[in-house]
């Protein structure tokens, strides 16, 4: 699997591309700022580009705005944003115009191999991933007069999170300790509440939810 990587610090990007080879992927290149990543995308047409949200020149959002460009003139190619703070605002933005081959995740989650490589992995293909800490800031900030979210459980809150990392009911189970059974009918609840429409495609129904909770929109 070919990966490039974007991040203005030479340490974090040498030592990602390192751990990744040693995982087994195919480092296509490294840039450090978002021109040369979108340079670097056209030339080496990765299936992932692992991207910093703040890199230079302003170090606010080159990096989401690189990652929109790449959607659009690359759709095949899965991002994965990396980011050192929790910016709900950003994610939500970034699923905007559909949640295929987009993951979202806290630099911390950096040090841990086998879940960045399963995130990468995710994103090639095709499916979506969000750290849990965006997902719960997503639900924390979202809170309005007779909000429909409100109503749900402390439990159906557990598998609301777990339901827009992208994860399936089995692993949601799983994560929880309970039946898949019981995730069919927490899942159930959920949408009904939300009135989100069920629905086959995975990645939807993580659109919906992600976009409900930050506008009230379907």
């Amino acid at each position: 699997m070919r990966v490039v990587i974007a991040d203005d610090a030479v340490i974090l990007r040498e030592g990602v591309a390192r751990l990744l080879t040693e995982a087994g992927f195919e480092i296509a290149g490294l840039a450090a700022d978002a021109d040369e990543l979108l340079e670097l995308v056209a030339t080496a047409q990765p299936e992932v580009a692992i991207i910093d949200i703040r890199m230079p020149p302003t170090f606010t959002d080159e990096g989401l705005r690189a990652a929109r460009t790449i959607r659009e003139r690359w759709p095949r190619v899965g991002i994965l944003i990396l980011s050192q703070h929790v910016q709900a605002s950003y994610a939500v933005e970034l699923l905007a115009a559909g949640t295929e081959g987009i993951g979202y995740l806290l630099k911390d989650r950096v040090g841990k191999l086998d879940e960045l490589a399963a995130s990468i992995r995710t994103v090639a293909t095709g499916g979506s991933v969000l750290d849990p800490s965006v997902v719960t800031q997503l639900v924390a900030d979202r809170r309005r007069a007779d909000d429909p979210v409100d109503r749900l459980t402390a439990r159906e809150l557990d598998v609301l999170s777990l339901m827009a990392q992208g994860l399936t009911n089995k692993a949601i189970a799983d994560r929880l300790f309970i039946s898949e059974h019981t995730v069919e009918k927490h899942v159930g609840s959920i949408l009904s509440t939300l009135q989100i429409s069920a629905t086959a495609d995975d990645h939807r129904r993580v659109l919906a939810v992600i976009t409900y909770l930050d506008g009230g929109r379907t």
